[in-house]
């Protein structure tokens, strides 16, 4: 069975309805991951023609996407007898496979669950690509960090930086123009014939040394990587829909660079820089001061589509949610509204999907980036160092997090002192359930919580927000019998 593309709530309600075993892929245009999952996926539907493959594109369907909470992508949703009974965030191409394989059964009877789908059909340029991206955060949002370079040799990043630039136009692919050695790097290479611009290539697969530190030294896993005048543009799947939308083009003309009639049309300033146009990004004067105005408007400021009290898509609408959680006053722009911010923001930011959150003029991220550092406790830290929230606000917080709150050295799998792994023991014996933070990652915390709580060692319990003690507190209270209690 091939992958259906669903386009309403109500269509995937019909399909759910009749019990059989549905496999829905939540994607994005600009996610790389997506791209490549996508791949996985669609061989895996080969392999189980009695299942329901379903495809969504989360943005342009935000009400299956609120449905099925999803908030990042890729995302997987694996539907039976019209329930939901699983689901997988990121790019996992094993789990994927041994997820679908325990809802819809093994391929042949008599046959352990693990499609040779991953290791066959799926092909290797598809499992290297994605295990590329399992070896990263997941996150696959499409931004480059130039610190990310850290870590590479000075020499190699000599070397990179001179190859990237070697070109007004550089791609960095498997094989050669000619020779394409993936269908990624033949597909980059017809767009930009198409294009009609002169172009340099680099053939990663002759220089292991190249392909492993540009990956590092761009913060992007994978290839092909398309460049102009030093600056990475994207994977295939950015390249693709940029030129499929005339960004391509444009963001070409923007550098100052592209074919004949773009080169011609270019304006010399006095030190060789094109009239009115900043070196950095590309854009006008006019529009760079704007956009920075904008993103200073605020202390906190999200660029979304819509509003907060009318989001138009569900990741826009997962971050609004998050700074409401957070309790942090905020201020949003509709780049739906304006297409020049909308265009020129991913340019100034190097940043291509939305939305895309600020604190005191920073870029922060996406929603899975917002998400995930919500989850870890990293939002509130970045909070605080920028002076949005008190340092006391956030252990406040903190304590709070969870009805029973243990603060001590390590973690409950793998405590770093005996007072912490006493007081972690004897919770497990009383059958207490608690949430724990590891004071050794965060020194703010470690040396604030003394301060706040007036307690100078650890471990710390907490219950609903009120400090119980230390370990001798603890397990005097276990062998009274009162802490269950």
């Amino acid at each position: 069975m091939t992958v259906k593309d669903v386009k309403s709530k109500q269509e995937l309600d019909n399909i759910v309805k009749d019990g059989s075993p549905v496999m829905v892929h939540f994607w994005a245009s600009w996610c790389e991951a997506s791209k490549h999952m996508d791949q996985v996926f669609n061989h895996l539907s080969g392999d189980f023609p009695l299942a329901h493959f379903l495809r969504v594109e989360a943005e342009e369907q935000p009400e299956i996407s609120e449905a099925y909470s999803v908030s990042a992508v890729p995302y997987f949703v694996f539907l039976k007898d019209g329930k939901t009974v699983d689901t997988l965030e990121g790019a996992y191409p094993s789990e994927l496979a041994n997820k679908v394989s325990k809802i819809v059964g093994s391929i042949h009877a008599g046959e352990p669950a693990a499609p040779a789908s991953l290791g066959m059909a799926a092909g290797p340029s598809v499992l290297e690509a994605v295990q590329d991206l399992a070896k990263i955060d997941n996150s696959a949002s499409g931004k480059t960090h130039p610190q990310a370079s850290a870590g590479i040799s000075d020499s190699l990043k000599a070397r990179l930086e001179k190859l990237i630039r070697s070109h007004p136009i550089m791609l960095f692919m498997k094989g050669n123009p000619e020779q394409p050695q993936c269908g990624f790097s033949e597909k980059a290479v017809e767009i930009l014939k198409a294009e009609n611009v002169k172009f340099g290539t680099f053939d990663i697969l002759s220089d292991n040394e190249v392909r492993e530190g540009l990956k590092k030294f761009s913060n992007w896993p994978t290839y092909p990587q398309l460049y102009c005048n030093g600056e990475l543009l994207g994977g295939s799947d950015i390249i693709i829909a940029m030129h499929e939308g005339g960004e391509l083009k444009q963001a070409f003309a923007d550098h100052g660079v592209g074919n004949d009639d773009v080169s011609k049309s270019t304006v010399a300033g006095p030190n060789g820089q094109q009239a009115g146009v900043t070196n950095s990004t590309g854009l006008s004067l006019a529009l760079t001061s704007r956009l920075e105005n904008l993103i200073n408007s605020a202390p906190v400021m999200l660029f979304m589509k819509g509003n907060p009290d009318e989001p138009r898509c569900g990741f826009s609408r997962k971050v609004v949610e998050i700074l409401k959680e957070e309790k942090v006053d905020f201020k949003t722009f509709d780049i739906l509204s304006d297409d020049e911010v909308r265009q020129g923001l991913k340019v100034h930011s190097n940043w291509s999907s939305y939305p895309q959150l600020y604190i005191k003029g920073e870029l922060i991220g996406g929603s899975d980036i917002v998400l995930e550092m919500q989850k870890s406790g990293e939002l509130e830290k970045v909070l605080v160092e920028k002076g949005i929230m008190s340092l006391e606000d956030r252990l406040k917080k903190l304590v709070s997090s969870k009805p029973v709150m243990l603060f001590m050295k390590g973690t409950p799998d793998a405590p770093r002192c005996g007072f912490s792994s006493k007081v972690v023991n004897a919770l497990k014996e009383e059958g207490v359930k608690f949430g724990s933070f590891d004071i050794l990652s965060d020194e703010e915390v470690r040396q604030g919580l003394k301060t706040f709580s007036n307690w100078p060692t650890f471990p710390q319990l907490y219950y609903k927000g009120e400090l119980i003690g230390g370990c001798d507190i603890i397990l005097e209270l276990k062998s009274n019998g009162e802490l269950a209690s």
